[in-house]
């Protein structure tokens, strides 16, 4: 990096301003990330961290399954065959329903979920609910001064708090927890919306072919919460858009630095050095740019992340969330300074002695 550095000291201005550049995408990208993650965890957590390897879906005869909670339903038919199918591991039927939640100092919207206690989340206090009963969330109790004990109103039914659980939520809405039996009479569902099942050795192609279901991993589940994949998909567009628009103004500045320097590269090489030494030099210095750029950005993303978690926002802070566009960035920017430097190679030596005048 002899020529990198002394480039970089010669240029301060220049190159600042390009750092700069580069911190500032970094940092919306590591908040646009941990607020993908934050709004993702708010949509789907209640689903995504079941303690089930797969899900299944069903339909009435004559319509095909498809993979959403709102549209699914499980016959008592098709759960029994999947309880009895051999090899195969759990079978837990729940059902989730929005719903409102009145009790303590106020009322809330909440999903509201009707599943075995071998569903529930962690429980923090109390026992798992029995009929009649309600589990809520720890900052659904702190929000409305709920206790073990306490009396709520879930869907017009009256039902008595069993259990403080670490929070879920689904939809976007906070998560309460009953029994199967509790949540029909409150929600007026007639029958589960899915099952959640450990698969063991058993044939689930087959099944879902003999019940009209589908079986998806829990993960691929996620799809089925009405406006998750749309908002998802939103925000990893514009991430997209964000890692393309940084390669592109990386490989601008460099193109345009390239053709600035072409008399000292031709000097250079004049002298003797290779083109392959000074690609090397100039990605080198490209490297350097984007490493600090970067590391500044994501140092600012992780204190803004830290402040934005703390105010109620839904935003994940954690290392991927940091890791992740600062290697994406320096790559990418890293690739547009590549196409930009390769320039050097058309230098040609005789420029430097005066050749063409």
């Amino acid at each position: 990096m002899f020529v990198a550095l002394r480039d970089i000291r010669f240029a301060k201005g220049r190159f600042a301003l390009m750092g700069a550049v580069v911190t500032l995408i970094t940092t919306l990208v590591v908040f646009l990330y941990g607020l993908t993650g934050g709004l993702a965890s708010a949509a789907s957590s209640s689903i995504a961290q079941l303690p089930a390897k797969d899900i299944v879906f069903g339909a009435p005869q004559g319509a095909a399954p498809e993979v959403s909670f709102s549209n699914s339903g499980i016959a008592p038919q098709q759960e029994q065959a999947f309880a009895a199918a051999p090899g195969i591991g759990k079978v837990e039927p729940f059902g989730v329903a929005m719903s409102r939640l009145t009790g303590g100092s106020g009322a809330i919207s909440v999903s509201v979920f009707g599943a075995p206690a071998d569903l529930l989340p962690p429980v923090v206090s109390g026992t798992a609910p029995q009929p009649g009963q309600v589990a809520v969330g720890q900052k659904v109790a702190d929000d409305s001064g709920l206790h073990v004990g306490d009396k709520v109103s879930v869907g017009g039914r009256t039902l008595t708090v069993s259990a403080i659980t670490a929070d879920r939520s689904y939809a976007h809405a906070p998560s309460v927890w009953t029994t199967p039996d509790t949540w029909s009479l409150a929600t007026g569902a007639k029958q589960p919306g899915a099952l959640a099942v450990d698969p063991g050795s058993a044939d689930l192609a087959a099944l879902d072919k003999a019940q009209n279901t589908e079986t998806v991993s829990r993960d691929a589940a996620l799809a089925g919460i009405d406006g998750y994949s749309a908002e998802q998909g939103s925000l990893q567009m514009i991430q997209g858009f964000l890692f393309a628009v940084s390669a592109l103004v990386v490989g601008a500045f460099f193109t345009v630095w390239t053709v600035q320097r072409k008399a000292d590269i031709a000097v250079l090489k004049a002298v003797g050095a290779s083109s392959g030494y000074l690609i090397r030099d100039a990605l080198a210095q490209a490297v350097a740019m984007l490493a600090a750029g970067a590391l500044s950005g994501a140092l600012i993303g992780l204190a803004g992340g830290a402040v934005l978690g703390g105010s109620g926002m839904p935003f994940t802070l954690g290392a991927a969330t940091v890791a992740v566009p600062v290697v994406v960035m320096v790559l990418l920017g890293l690739g547009g300074a590549a196409l930009a430097v390769r320039r050097i190679t058309s230098v040609d030596p005789l420029t430097a002695l005066g050749a063409n005048r």
